[in-house]
């Protein structure tokens, strides 16, 4: 059993190669192998988001705060809210954040396939954001 104590991990800041405005990501999960799942929470201020991105084997996303956005290429942008669960298929290019004036956080789950559990992209425009 590993036990990790509320509080004993600091947070970080989503970088800025990856998001766009203020993330703040607060670790949750990162097993050991053989094991693979990553968890973190994510924390978006109004505006922020994610790059286009996919992942090897697919991506749970669960709303817990605030209003949200997320997008697959080709789709509609979608809103998210509070209790909202959204599954990404493995390899399927996606965005996620906040809405324009409101914080959003979630709860992201994710497996490591070798080694990756996401392959970042380019930048979600203001355009695209908008919808």
């Amino acid at each position: 059993m590993i036990i990790h104590p509320a509080g004993s991990r600091p947070s970080s800041a989503g970088s800025t190669d990856y998001f766009t405005g203020t993330v703040r990501m607060d670790p949750l999960i990162a097993t050991p192998a053989p094991a693979r799942l990553r968890g973190v929470t994510v924390t978006f201020e109004p505006g922020a988001r994610t790059a286009w991105h996919t992942h090897p084997l697919g991506q749970t996303l669960i709303v817990t705060s605030g209003a949200g956005r997320a997008q697959t290429q080709g789709e509609p942008v979608r809103t998210l809210r509070p209790g909202d669960t959204v599954w990404f298929a493995p390899g399927e290019k996606h965005w996620h954040g906040a809405s324009p004036d409101c914080a959003m956080t979630h709860i992201a789950l994710q497996e490591e396939l070798d080694g990756t559990s996401v392959d970042w992209l380019d930048h979600v425009t203001d355009a695209e954001y908008s919808g």
